[in-house]
């Protein structure tokens, strides 16, 4: 028997620097992304939707206190946000919950001519893509 859920994408988990800030800002968009709370603990936080979760960690034991998206490492994440209106919502409203327009001039083909999203960055210096999905 073939497991359909074999390779696909279990659980993510970010270190940030101030998880109060973190909370706010992440839990902004994966809650209106459809992602529920999951867990909590004193350093930490999760958000599951299906099978997959999203983790924030104010771990003791991180090694610096800033995020660079273009260092080695994590990048971006990307979201699949639906139609293209829905994606010009969202990327109105992020400015209220701490995130930022990347590629403004470019905006909404920062990603090329056929690719409709936006690029956004948080205070920690992570960046998302809210991908226009039809």
């Amino acid at each position: 028997m073939n497991d359909e859920s074999e390779g696909a994408l279990h659980h993510i988990e970010l270190w940030v620097p101030d998880l109060q800030r973190a909370t706010s800002e992440w839990g902004w968009i994966l809650s209106t992304l459809g992602y529920k709370t999951y867990q909590t603990w004193p350093h930490g936080i999760s958000w599951m939707r299906g099978s997959t979760y999203i983790v924030l960690e104010e771990s003791p034991d991180l090694s610096g206190r800033h995020h660079h998206r273009t260092a080695p490492g994590l990048n971006h994440l990307a979201f699949n946000a639906g139609s293209r209106l829905r994606v010009d919502a969202l990327a109105v409203d992020s400015a209220e919950y701490g995130w930022a327009p990347l590629f403004p001039e470019k905006y909404p083909h920062a990603g090329g001519p056929d690719h409709y999203a936006a690029y956004l960055t948080n205070s920690d210096g992570f960046e998302i893509e809210l991908v226009a999905t039809h």
